[in-house]
């Protein structure tokens, strides 16, 4: 006899707030949620960019003193959530305005969780390991791609193990993502790509995910009907506002659908790939993506490998082949290639980093269970 809750389907999500210049509204926010200190968690090229002063000011104008915390690397050490805990707590700030990728955001929910909770980040690595709710956090996305702003998720460079660690709870929801297109006009070329197809990804693993309904397949499907199009735009012309606008409210769509779906294998072994040699993420997921819907999309119903392919603009052949042959074409024709990183991992590597993944929290929610034999043909497919 079915349980009784069988189909009940949870969705969450923080206050957004989307459109030119919302960024703006970070200090009436901050004055609402009470706040009379805060740390601003960024890096130095978001500063470099010039998006933090006019945020540091505005929060100056609401009457809120703010401690900027810029000591993040592309990947996010668990070194880096310790030390800016320290100054979190030392300088008794009271909330987080998060400016920044996904490095930035992710360094910023370990920063709070340790915050409310004690203890060293890695502690909390899993699903469902945080009690105590982060301080208030303000979210302000530079890059169109991560979902940071909007996920229950984050993810932490393990520095020992040479791993990425996935920490995954209701706590780490933000209060408030104010998603401002204006800002991704200084991104490069690369990190766009690799933001974007980061994006593109989080949309096809929520969609593939064996936790996807119909409400995150709504925000997935609609993330991949504007990529395809908008990602190209905005490498052709950087300042085009509405490309940009259009990867903003992809990324924004396809945050919300994974975040309640979750991911699956393309994740899990980018975590443990770019654990190993410290590489960007977006493009690790970039060189997977191909790979793992090879084996992902076979097992799919036909007729949800066809709603994907008809938000994605594909069309003619077996779309369970044709679909992994237009995600490498994609991901190639922006630039993304492997480089010499297989040169840099051994045979016994590639083992290692499938071990890895197949305990990684995302595999839980792949439609098919990969065995490590099958990880391992997915990198050498990724990387060879």
């Amino acid at each position: 006899m079915p349980h009784r809750f069988e189909e009940i389907r949870k969705f969450v999500a923080p206050e957004v707030l989307f459109g030119a210049d919302s960024r703006m509204l970070c200090g009436t926010y901050a004055e609402r949620f009470g706040l009379r200190r805060v740390m601003v968690v960024t890096d130095p090229g978001v500063i470099e960019a010039g998006w933090v002063a006019p945020i540091v000011e505005d929060l100056s104008e609401h009457g809120i003193e703010t401690i900027v915390f810029s000591d993040i690397s592309a990947n996010p050490r668990s070194a880096q959530v310790a030390a800016g805990a320290l100054i979190y707590g030392a300088k008794a700030c009271a909330g987080i305005v998060a400016v920044g990728g996904g490095s930035p955001i992710d360094c910023a929910k370990g920063i709070g969780i340790i915050a409310s909770n004690g203890g060293a980040i890695l502690e909390y690595a899993g699903v469902d390991r945080v009690s105590a709710p982060m301080p208030p956090i303000i979210c302000i996305p530079t890059t169109a791609g991560t979902g940071a702003d909007v996920s229950q998720f984050a993810i932490i460079l393990d520095e020992a193990n040479h791993t990425k660690a996935g920490l995954i709870s209701k706590s780490l929801i933000p209060d408030l993502a104010l998603v401002d297109p204006v800002v991704l006009t200084t991104m490069d070329s690369a990190l766009t790509a690799a933001t974007g197809v980061d994006a593109l990804v989080h949309a096809v693993e929520a969609y593939v995910s064996n936790a996807s309904w119909e409400l995150t397949d709504g925000c997935a499907l609609a993330a991949m009907r504007d990529i395809p199009s908008a990602l190209p735009q905005c490498l052709a012309s950087p300042e085009d506002m509405t490309s940009r606008r259009a990867m903003a409210l992809a990324s924004l769509n396809a945050g919300l659908a994974f975040s309640n779906a979750s991911l699956g294998a393309v994740h899990a072994l980018a975590h443990a790939l770019g654990g190993r040699l410290d590489s960007p993420h977006g493009e690790c997921n970039a060189l997977l993506l191909g790979p793992v819907m090879r084996m992902n999309l076979s097992v799919m119903p036909t007729e949800r490998v066809q709603r994907m392919a008809d938000a994605l603009g594909v069309e003619g052949g077996d779309l369970a082949k044709r679909l992994p042959a237009w995600f490498d074409e994609f991901h190639a024709s922006l630039g993304i290639d492997a480089k010499d990183w297989k040169l840099a991992l051994s045979e016994a590597e590639f083992e290692n980093i499938a071990r890895a993944a197949s305990v990684d929290a995302c595999m839980a929610t792949n439609p098919w269970k990969p065995e490590v034999g099958d990880l391992v043909e997915m990198l050498h497919d990724a990387l060879d």
